[in-house]
């Protein structure tokens, strides 16, 4: 073999090597987290929160695209309520409006809609229905069927959003809600360190798949706690409480042998929901061992945090935890600052063992 060759095949080879041990170098310092929790729980919108505070954010082009999802939300959530009227068995309070509001019961996933047709047919229609005393009714006794918890938020916005010559804003885009299903990956480079976050669909068939993300290389684990939904059962039995849910699958993480060297952040969230239904929704009702004061936010957050801080088997290490509201970006900021250093630590401890 001419030698010439033999040299390039060495420089390629030595090239290979090189890059096998960057990327082996970048590996050990990559920083991996899970984002886990019950569905509807914050995981995703935590993620779109990274992307704006770390990452690249929304541009233009990004916020033009959920207008036509955002339309779906709204559609869909006025279904719902109309759903939800016959389920409760409320009449109308005034002139039934069953035959104006069969184009909304009619509306499906496959349903065509884009802005012009939002506007031309569905506009005024939910303007008109959510203004009604009967769907504010019904509104009002949403714990007892499903309804998104941004309905009222985009029925509020239903003007702006409704405009075809509109533009979502930063905040619509964060209140979109799209089921997760699958694995989905992120890095963001935070102080030079890439942070690969990883976000599995917390709904109950969903939950097989994270198995697949506990190895050796996890970090920190944020697992997500809906706080505000004390009076919610879930949606796949309809039965279940929402926190006792979520309660008996941060056991099985918490005590999971995989997790013992993994900081596990607790992450009770929707505090801004939260503060709003304590003087409506009597919380001692669900939880009648609760003692306090019900209307106190910080009695009612102290004793969640202990509900979920006493299934832990292993009292060596406290628990990390933050109250949450993952809409709101400069309250996210101000937490992960703080949740960033407790896992760049734990990483480092990773490192110096192996």
């Amino acid at each position: 073999m001419p030698c010439c060759v033999q040299d390039e095949q060495s420089v390629e080879s030595k090239k290979i090597d090189k890059d096998l041990r960057r990327e082996q170098h970048t590996v050990r310092k990559q920083v991996k987290v899970l984002l886990l929790g019950a569905g509807e729980s914050g995981k995703s919108t935590f993620l779109k929160q990274m992307r704006i505070i770390h990452g690249q954010g929304y541009e233009t082009d990004d916020l033009a695209r959920c207008k036509v999802p955002i339309l779906h939300n709204i559609v869909r959530n006025m279904k719902t309520l109309l759903q939800g009227r016959l389920l409760l068995d409320i009449s109308w309070h005034g002139e039934p409006l069953d035959e104006e509001s069969q184009l909304v019961v009619d509306y499906n996933a496959k349903t065509e809609l884009d802005a012009q047709i939002f506007q031309e047919s569905y506009y005024q229609l939910i303007k008109m229905l959510w203004t009604e005393s009967t769907i504010q009714e019904v509104f009002d006794r949403r714990r007892e069927f499903q309804l998104n918890d941004n309905a009222e938020y985009f029925f509020d916005n239903l003007d702006r959003l409704a405009d075809p010559t509109g533009q979502p804003v930063q905040q619509d885009l964060l209140r979109l809600r799209k089921k997760t299903t699958g694995i989905k990956e992120e890095i963001f480079n935070i102080k030079k360190v890439p942070f690969l976050m990883v976000d599995v669909g917390g709904q109950r068939l969903q939950r097989h798949k994270w198995f697949k993300c506990f190895d050796q290389s996890v970090t920190s684990v944020l697992f997500f706690v809906a706080s505000s939904a004390y009076d919610q059962v879930i949606v796949e039995d309809k039965r279940t409480p929402r926190l006792e849910e979520s309660c008996n699958i941060f056991d099985t993480i918490v005590n999971n042998k995989c997790f013992k060297e993994v900081s596990i952040i607790l992450f009770l969230n929707k505090t801004d929901l939260l503060i709003r239904k304590l003087p409506i929704v009597d919380f001692s009702q669900y939880f009648p061992q609760f003692k306090g004061n019900a209307r106190v936010v910080k009695e009612v957050q102290d004793y969640l945090l202990d509900m979920f801080d006493n299934v832990r088997r292993n009292r060596d290490r406290a628990l990390f935890h933050h109250f949450t509201t993952a809409t709101d970006t400069s309250n996210i900021k101000y937490v992960f600052d703080a949740v960033k250093d407790t896992i760049l630590q734990n990483n480092l401890r990773q490192l110096m063992l192996q």
